[in-house]
């Protein structure tokens, strides 16, 4: 059965950055599980995987266009520390929930400084072009309630 739109995929990845450090694999647990055309993996990964197989194995180069976008300098701001009530001791590298234009949006401290701390509600892999290392491990016809949530259900998916 070959990958297209409401299929379920597992894969198998590793994933590296241009200096070819890993940043993450799917390698030693289970493989990854996802509804294609549900938005659920980056689009230039998907737009890859479509048309191909179980078995099949391909290396796919995605430029941040198609991955996690690029960085938006805009998304890095320096807010007061008392915008972090009830946390005592805000370091680098905490995230928070943050209410954006947009509605809620993760964001990571980089910086504190005094009363100011420096927040970036980037992606952390904005900018980067990406290599996805990639086995088609097998494909199969999403069911009715897949379809309707949106997501798999079951092993390496969602569990409700």
């Amino acid at each position: 059965m070959e990958i297209a739109n409401q299929r379920v995929v597992y894969i198998h990845y590793t994933l590296t950055n241009d200096a070819g450090e890993v940043l993450d694999s799917s390698r030693d647990a289970e493989p990854l599980a996802y509804l294609h055309g549900g938005g659920n993996i980056i689009p230039g990964l998907e737009n890859a995987l479509t048309g191909k197989s179980a078995g099949d194995k391909l290396v796919v180069k995605v430029a941040p266009s198609e991955g996690y976008g690029e960085r938006n300098e805009q998304l890095v701001q320096n807010v007061p520390r008392r915008a972090f009530q009830g946390v005592k001791d805000i370091q680098p590298g905490m995230s928070f929930t943050a209410q954006g234009s947009g509605g809620p949006m993760r964001v990571v401290v980089t910086r504190v400084a005094g009363d100011m701390v420096t927040v970036d509600g980037n992606h952390p892999l904005a900018g980067e072009n990406l290599t996805f290392d990639v086995e088609v491990t097998e494909v199969r016809a999403a069911t009715e309630e897949e379809l309707s949530h949106g997501h798999v259900h079951g092993p390496g998916g969602h569990h409700h």
